[in-house]
């Protein structure tokens, strides 16, 4: 985005280029290549600069070592799994819920995305505590397993499981996009041609959405690839490695090639990424069908004297892959210690108050994710006004070359964001000689980069609906950029400004992934708080901390959900 460019769209257009926008766009030409081009290029140079043709260079150690082929093996395993447990369940829910006429589906929608906002922590934490000998609820019903009997969770198929659940509604949100743009002439015409229901699903309806679900799958399998949380908590305890738990094991050691190891583990995930999409991709290409046109009514499926039994069956699914989880998780914090079945006599708040009223470091861990939430969603909600200002003003190939920029951070693995921006602040900065490592600066830094695509969207999203008459208007009267984008643009998008910063909170006050590596003594967040909880014994503790994380995430879902009405279609994920 550089000034050139603008000054030659505003050049384009009759309008000379204002100095307040020129400031501007230099502005956040800077801010975008600090986020998203510095630490990518980064970790690329350490990657690189220390691969060459000898068998003893950090790269041939990390491609030599068994560790990392296995790491990379399981990787596959996991992710493949999870993306077909993902696949499987994303498909069969969109389409009841898109496709049909079943009641409640807002409410449907929110439960099924529920899973996918919750952190993936605090989903292991819950689902540790359905299942095993210890289970305080299956102690509570009298059917826990003999003492000695192994975790079911602790496993490789455990891990996909819950991978598959927590990246299902990425697949939902994929096929929702195709579907609801499916005309109901297609349905009337099959009809007419004495059409069955099979060969209507089968000829038409899968053809079309076969993009949408290789789409819905690339995003489920690379979502699951960078996942840490799942691994690291039913891995770790398991000996099963992955890559995202290799290169947080290879972080706990010494040496001075330690980080130009774990520079070249995480280009391999950031390869495996760019692979997976690009494959995406090409397979969408391969498979794409184009509609003429669009009709005003969607297709709809009139299930008749089936509705209630797929509701039900609706139902027993989000029972089994959302209440009774969290049920789990909220019994097994309402006991003194793991093992013990909830009754009059057991139960007990002990947890809560020792976490809250006790423990000085629960306060600080919320303080710290409460302050970096609250500012990372702040400043991008100031920068994504003004860049998607500039953006809207440049040629779409440009905006879309951008645009892509800034989702990099995004779309690779966290850990590997994180190893970036170890790379870039492991050395005192030059001129003060200080140190980010391991303080909220870094984290907070790296929030910024990860979530600026996060907030932009909605806002451009808005923005492209925006009558651009208004604008002129009042250049004609006189006003300069920046007062046009006070008096005119921020009003009229205040709710998609609103909603990126809530997303952004939302994401980042239970996030992990980046945290886990950047975090110091004294600077946990509520996702390390869980993770080292759990990690050290304290899961009864850990539980108490996960139902509040819940009951956080729900609320501001619920927040989000008012804004929803008035907002572009697609702004709220989990919000038709």
């Amino acid at each position: 985005m550089t000034p050139f460019l603008i000054k030659r769209r505003f050049a384009l257009d009759g309008m000379s280029m204002d100095s307040q926008l020129r400031w501007l766009s230099i502005g956040l030409f800077v801010l975008i290549a600090m986020l998203s081009l510095l630490p990518s290029l980064r970790l690329l140079v350490e990657a690189v600069s220390h691969t060459t043709f000898s068998t003893s260079s950090p790269m041939a150690d990390v491609l030599k070592s068994e560790r990392t082929w296995t790491a990379l093996r399981n990787s596959f395993y996991t992710s493949g799994l999870g993306t077909l447990i993902a696949v499987i369940l994303g498909c069969g829910f969109g389409f009841v819920v898109t496709l049909t006429n079943i009641r409640g589906r807002s409410i449907w929608v929110f439960c099924f995305m529920l899973p996918m906002m919750i952190p993936p922590q605090v989903t292991a934490l819950s689902w540790l505590q359905l299942f095993g000998p210890a289970s305080p609820i299956l102690n509570t019903l009298g059917i826990e397993p003999a003492l000695g009997s192994p975790q079911p969770m602790y496993s490789a198929e455990g891990i996909a499981l819950l991978l598959g659940i927590q990246s299902a509604p990425l697949v939902y949100l994929a096929l929702r996009t195709q579907l609801i743009s499916l005309p109901q002439d297609l349905l009337e015409a099959a009809q007419l041609s004495r059409a069955s229901q099979f060969r209507i699903w089968v000829d038409i309806i899968l053809p079309l959405c076969r993009s949408a679900i290789i789409a819905g799958a690339a995003l489920a399998f690379v979502s699951s690839l960078g996942n840490f949380g799942i691994p690291a908590m039913l891995g770790i305890p398991a000996g099963y490695i992955v890559l995202p738990t290799l290169i947080y094991q290879q972080m706990a050691g010494f040496g001075n090639d330690m980080l130009s190891q774990v520079a070249g583990l995480s280009m391999i995930i950031a390869l495996l990424v760019l692979a997976g999409m690009l494959l995406q991709q090409w397979l969408q290409q391969r498979s794409r069908y184009a509609l003429l046109g669009h009709t005003a009514q969607s297709l709809s499926f009139r299930l008749k004297q089936w509705r209630l039994p797929l509701e039900m069956l609706l139902a027993l699914i989000l029972l089994f892959i959302l209440v009774a989880p969290l049920f789990a998780l909220i019994v097994s914090s309402l006991v003194p210690a793991l093992g013990m079945p909830l009754n009059a006599e057991t139960i007990t708040f002990g947890a809560f108050y020792e976490m809250l009223g006790r423990q000085g470091v629960t306060s600080r861990a919320f303080e710290n994710s409460a302050f970096l939430a609250f500012f990372s969603a702040l400043v991008l909600m100031l920068v994504s006004l003004p860049l998607g200002y500039l953006l809207m003003r440049l040629p779409m190939r440009t905006r879309a070359v951008i645009a892509s920029l800034i989702e990099v951070p995004y779309a690779i693995p966290g850990i590997v964001l994180a190893i970036a921006f170890i790379l870039l602040f492991a050395k005192p900065l030059p001129f003060i000689e200080v140190s980010l490592y391991g303080t909220l600066g870094i984290i907070f830094l790296a929030y910024l980069s990860c979530f600026l695509s996060v907030c932009l969207k909605p806002v451009l999203s808005a923005m492209s609906q925006l009558d651009p008459a208004l604008e002129e208007a009042a250049q004609l009267a006189g006003a300069r950029p920046i007062q046009r984008l006070i008096d005119i643009i921020l009003p009229l998008t205040a709710p998609a400004f609103f909603a990126g910063g809530l997303l952004v909170f939302l994401i980042s006050i239970n996030e992990l992934t980046v945290s886990a590596l950047l975090w110091g003594a004294g600077n946990e967040t509520l996702g390390v708080l869980i993770f080292n909880l759990d990690e050290s014994g304290d899961s009864v503790l850990a539980s108490a901390i996960a139902v509040l994380v819940v009951l956080l995430v729900a609320g501001l879902m619920s927040l989000l959900s008012l804004f929803a009405p008035r907002l572009p279609k697609g702004v709220i994920p989990w919000h038709g």
